[in-house]
């Protein structure tokens, strides 16, 4: 995506003109920007120099990275070959990809299978275990993108590693979102499409990490079809959780509601994958939403509403429900017990199956 086109994108996914850019800009870095000039980025007239790029960044909450190009300019082979093979050896990934090309590969039946077990091994294996078995399963499949409908199934293998790295590192975890973004408009297939936005949009926003891209995605997912499905449900609370972290509490409340009639056509009876929303997950999603804009009331219903119906073979999502506790007195003002009630909670849960996303849940609870 040229750069121009991903500046008044990020603009518009705050609801900002370009005079509010130019303000936001001169009030926190003191600069002389004016509106012309950022109409000249947009129209990819002039090019951002590093010192702007930098002012962006920081006022539109998106990682320099992605700004640089990350995102918009890395094929899927060169992001596979830069990333996916450095967490397992080499040699024996590169092997294995050409043993595939060789044989023809797995059939898209055997992909889904193994999408299907990835799904369900996400939602209790720690991120490094899972980060290295699809890493993997990607130098594979990249061998086989000559059928469509596989690059549906590394579109959303791709989803499922980039939720290994925290949104808050940023060039990782959004480089591979986007990438993962485009496969899936190579696939072809609206549900693909939807999907992996919606997934990485709720990741994003449930992290508090990204959020202006956490927008975009958002925004893409609900361009491309308004028929509920799990993707727009993912892409809807996304949203309303970017919205709930910027203290946009109308907002966040209005999505949310949106999200629930969503829900209510297409909600998941598969419990335990990564791949479905089932009622339980939709509490753990509309819980943290709700401490963060501080109800606690209906948050507490979210959380007992959960419970009830939370796998028993799911520990770690009892833990966030437990943090989002912690989140809450943190809010009230006892930050202190906050703090502590939601590390006690951590410290329960094994460390090997600890998420990234809950490291960064205690970040929050603590700030």
């Amino acid at each position: 995506m040229p750069i121009g086109d991903l500046v008044r994108n990020l603009r518009k996914a705050r609801g900002w003109s370009q005079g509010r850019l130019v303000s936001e800009i001169n009030k926190a870095f003191g600069t002389g920007l004016t509106r012309e000039y950022v109409s000249r980025w947009e129209c990819s007239k002039v090019t951002p120099g590093a010192c702007h790029l930098r002012h962006l960044s920081a006022v539109l909450d998106v990682p320099l990275a992605t700004l640089e190009g990350e995102v918009g300019q890395r094929t899927f082979l060169s992001d596979v070959a830069a990333t996916a093979i450095a967490p397992v050896v080499a040699s024996d990934l590169l092997s294995a990809g050409f043993a595939a090309r060789l044989r023809g590969g797995p059939t898209a039946e055997h992909w889904e299978a193994t999408l299907a077990t990835y799904g369900t091994d996400y939602m209790s294996m720690g991120a490094a275990d899972i980060q290295r078995r699809v890493a993997g399963e990607l130098v594979v499949v990249q061998q086989q993108l000559d059928d469509p409908r596989l690059w549906s199934v590394a579109a959303r293998l791709m989803t499922l590693y980039a939720k290994t790295f925290p949104g808050s590192d940023g060039s990782r975890a959004v480089s591979w979102y986007g990438t993962a973004a485009r496969a899936a408009d190579r696939s072809g297939d609206e549900r693909t499409r939807v999907w992996v936005r919606g997934r990485a949009a709720i990741a994003l926003g449930y992290e508090g990490a990204s959020l202006g891209v956490a927008d975009i995605l958002a925004d893409q997912a609900m361009a491309i079809s308004d028929k509920p499905s799990l993707g727009l449900v993912n892409a809807v609370m996304g949203k309303a959780h970017t919205a709930a972290v910027r203290g946009d509490r109308a907002t966040a409340v209005r999505l949310a509601d949106h999200g629930r009639r969503l829900f209510d056509c297409v909600g998941s009876h598969e419990q335990t994958s990564d791949y479905a929303v089932p009622w339980w997950r939709m509490n753990v999603f509309l819980s943290l939403l709700l401490a963060r804009v501080g109800d606690e009331k209906k948050a507490v219903e979210a959380q007992e509403q959960a419970r009830r119906e939370l796998p028993a073979s799911l520990p770690r999502f009892a833990t966030h429900l437990e943090m989002h506790r912690g989140l809450m007195l943190a809010r009230s003002g006892d930050r202190a017990g906050g703090a502590a009630y939601a590390e006690a909670a951590l410290d329960r849960l094994p460390p090997a199956k600890h998420s990234l996303t809950l490291r960064m849940l205690m970040e929050e609870v603590r700030t």
